[in-house]
């Protein structure tokens, strides 16, 4: 069940970036602004992610290589 709902989770990010682009693309000058947020919070989540990944990454390798050291 836990892989299903990340598998679902890992879809959030571009959604919101899709209803963004849409929304400024299609609505009003007027109301365009509202649809800044949502873009901006996906985009933050995947770079976050993908920070956040590289980090592990590099903490794994440093592992790896101390003990091989020992």
């Amino acid at each position: 069940m836990k892989t299903n709902q990340k598998f679902i989770l890992s879809f959030v990010a571009p959604f919101m970036i899709f209803i963004s682009s849409m929304g400024l693309i299609f609505r009003d000058n007027t109301k365009k602004i509202f649809y800044l947020p949502i873009g901006l919070m996906g985009i933050v989540i995947i770079l976050e992610r993908v920070i956040s990944r590289q980090l592990d990454r590099k903490d794994i390798l440093n592992k790896i290589k101390s003990y091989k050291k020992s």
